[in-house]
């Protein structure tokens, strides 16, 4: 591949080869379905090639593993979820804005979106959320938070609505605004993390002291990722949990 980054003639000829077009491509009349095909490759050529430049600057990586992460995408069929939406105008676009932020209600019950559903259990059979124990609740909502499956999530926002009953909604929605450089980092290894192990105990000095509607907490996770590597991280967070009612729920995350 060139300097610039932008792959050979013949490199994209074998890269669009493998295209899986959309249906909504695929069952365009016949006079403009040419034109159709052509936009939408347009389109993924741009983006794709924005996604690897974005990946390179937050984690460098070879030409070659940036070839191998495009490829991948593309056979995968999720080149089409993630570049198609852009293509379909403004009405099918606010939809996807809709379902990835209207989770954060703040309700026991974890939401039942689909993303949510194919990495964890479903909205009707999961258990309602603990809320009484401060410790329980910073365990559980660093445990779904760092428990990331890039290929099925789509994007980060699914970790936030797997962990959105553990935490208070505007720390839901901040996270959900927000990239997190973590789960950049792990898309460009190719990974898939799980958690095999949460500690919580008392933060150190340096933070505010306990009072019965505050507390704050430090986590350290034990997070075991399978990727182009295997390797294993142990991120340690500082979480300040408050009381409404009788329900403890994290407000605000420091180190992420």
């Amino acid at each position: 591949m060139a300097d610039n980054d932008e792959p050979t003639p013949q490199e994209w000829r074998e890269i669009l080869a493998s295209f899986d077009y959309p249906e909504e491509v695929k069952n365009a009349p016949r006079r403009s379905r040419g034109r159709a095909k052509r936009e939408y490759r347009e389109e993924a050529r741009r983006q794709t090639k924005e996604w690897v430049r974005e990946q390179r600057r937050r984690d460098p990586i070879r030409p070659a593993g940036a070839a191998i992460i495009i490829a991948l995408i593309l056979a995968l069929g999720l080149g089409a979820r993630w570049l198609w939406p852009g293509l379909l105008g403004g009405d099918h676009a606010e939809g996807s804005r809709v379902t990835a932020t209207a989770s954060p209600t703040g309700d026991d019950k974890p939401p039942s979106s689909p993303s949510s559903s194919s990495t964890g259990p479903s909205a009707s059979s999961a258990p309602a959320a603990d809320l009484r124990d401060p410790k329980r609740v910073a365990e559980e909502a660093v445990r779904l938070y760092l428990t990331r499956n890039p290929p099925e999530d789509g994007t980060h926002k699914a970790a936030v609505r797997r962990a959105a009953p553990y935490m208070a909604p505007p720390l839901v929605e901040n996270l959900t605004e927000h990239q997190d450089p973590a789960w950049d980092r792990l898309v460009s290894r190719g990974g898939v993390s799980t958690v095999s192990a949460v500690k919580v105990e008392a933060a150190g000095t340096d933070l505010p002291a306990d009072t019965p509607l505050r507390v704050w907490r430090k986590v350290t996770a034990t997070v075991n990722v399978k990727g182009y590597t295997d390797y294993q991280e142990t991120p340690v967070l500082q979480l300040e949990l408050m009381l409404s009612g009788d329900e403890w729920r994290v407000s605000r995350i420091l180190g992420l």
